[in-house]
This record gives structure tokens, C-alpha cells and sequence, in this order.
């Protein structure tokens, strides 16, 4: 059996995400719909539903029997930070198959999507048979299609470690976040017995994938972003994954 715990901090001034410093601020249908998990009001994209969008497209994993229950840490983590809250607009950055849109849209009136890959329409086409919509965009996260602070949540789960030039990204998020906006971001751990174990499980290669962005990926965004929540997914001496709830520091928000 698998037991996973979430540790949580709320976050005040002069605390830390890890082992990096930060100065914070305040503030139906049918077999083929959403699925649901024992215990849990998840709703993803069925596993038939699904589409292999590229190579590291794993949406498929949230059905494995073993790495199911892992993988969905990351989506529960979001939920957390979600409970309450309705936005105007939300946009999930990497939407890969659109596994994780059927929950956000419980959480916006109008949901976007924006991804590199050309299979919008097709992904569009599947959610419709799980009766609902998004819009869904393919464009590069540097140029998001998007009007200035059109946005009051942005999420990125398992995305901004893969970009190579995410001091370009997140003044991309900035541009297009509400000054009281939030960005929440869940990115893996970093661990030589992690990838160890990504590797036996199911043959994929972390370095290749990831190269050193991940020991970069907090600090660059803690240049842009102030952190309003955390969330550690895991084992007390083993995060398989931090999930951060970030705002826009107020004179960078200014600036956007």
C-alpha cells in the first residue's frame, strides 16, 4: 500500500520553500465522464479519452494501479488550493491531454488551455464527449495569445520544468495575471533515489527530461513571484513534489 502524506505551510514574511530563502507578501453523461476516485471528488478525463499529445504526455499514468495514486498527489495538491475559490477566467499552461481540465472547470466560469502541441481540436472533440468545453489555444508559453491581466489563476502542473527559459515564462504569467492573481505550480522533487525510482517504474530517463532545471526552477520563480502557500507531496525527508500557491509581487505586478 502506498501512503502519501501532503504537509502544508501558509506562508508569512522571511520564511522559505525548501531550501531557498523568500520574502513574501499578503495577500454527464454516461461511462464516459468524469472519473472519480475511492475516497476522493477528482475529476479527470477518462483513460479512453485521452491522447498521447508527446512524448512526455503521461496522462495515462493517473490509471496505472502503482503510479496512479502518485501522480494524482499532484492534482490533489491544486484541489487543495482551489477549495472555495471561483474564478472569471483560469488558464492551465500544458494541458497536455486535458486529463486535469475537467476539475479546474468546477473552479472558473471560463477555463483555457494553452499548450505546444497542434492537437487542440482533437483534445476540444473529447471533452465534448465528456460534456464540457474549454478553450484551448497552441502557442509558445513566451508569447501566451493573450490580453494584458486577462487572468485571475494560471496553474502549471508538471510543466515549468520543462522550459528552458522560464525568467521569460514568468513575465509571460505576470503579463497576463490580475494583479490579486494566483499562479499555482506543482514541479517534482529532485533526488537520485526519485529518479531511481521514475526510472525502474517506468523507464524514464529524469535527466533526460529535465537536464538542471529542476534545482533552478524555484529560485527563478521566487525573482518574479511571491509565495502565498506550499505544499510538500511526500515522505518529511523525501518531496516527491512541491506545489506552490505564487502572486505577483506588488511592484512587479505593477509593472505588468
Amino acid at each position: 500500500m502506498i501512503v502519501i502524506k501532503t504537509t502544508k505551510r501558509v506562508h508569512n514574511a522571511k520564511q522559505r520553500v525548501g531550501n531557498f530563502a523568500l520574502t513574501t507578501t499578503g495577500p454527464s453523461c454516461l461511462k464516459v465522464t468524469h472519473s472519480s476516485f475511492p475516497g476522493t471528488s477528482m475529476k479527470l478525463l477518462p483513460k479512453e479519452l485521452l491522447v498521447k499529445t508527446g512524448p512526455v504526455d503521461h496522462a495515462d499514468w493517473n490509471y496505472s494501479p502503482i503510479l496512479g495514486p502518485i501522480s494524482r498527489t499532484r492534482f490533489r495538491a491544486v484541489r487543495a488550493m482551489l477549495v472555495g475559490k471561483k474564478f472569471p477566467r483560469l488558464l492551465e499552461m500544458g494541458y497536455g491531454s486535458g486529463v486535469f481540465l475537467p476539475e479546474l472547470r468546477s473552479h472558473t466560469e471560463e477555463l483555457f488551455g494553452v499548450d505546444l502541441h497542434k492537437f487542440a481540436p482533437t483534445v476540444s472533440a473529447h471533452l465534448k464527449k465528456a460534456n464540457m468545453s474549454a478553450q484551448l489555444f497552441s502557442s509558445d508559453a513566451r508569447f501566451l495569445p493573450f490580453p494584458n491581466q486577462y487572468f485571475q489563476c494560471v496553474v502549471a502542473v508538471s510543466v515549468l520544468e520543462f522550459v528552458e527559459d522560464l525568467d521569460a515564462v514568468s513575465r509571460e504569467i505576470l503579463r497576463v495575471l490580475t494583479p490579486d492573481g494566483v499562479l499555482l505550480v506543482v514541479t517534482p522533487g529532485s533526488s537520485p533515489i526519485l529518479d531511481a525510482g521514475l526510472k525502474l517504474l517506468t523507464g524514464e530517463s529524469a535527466k533526460r527530461d529535465f537536464g538542471n532545471r529542476r534545482k533552478n526552477l524555484i529560485p527563478t520563480l521566487l525573482r518574479h513571484f511571491a509565495v502565498r502557500e506550499e505544499r510538500n507531496v511526500g515522505l518529511p525527508f523525501l518531496p516527491l513534489y512541491t506545489a506552490l500557491s505564487l502572486g505577483p509581487r506588488p511592484a512587479l505586478a505593477a509593472v505588468a
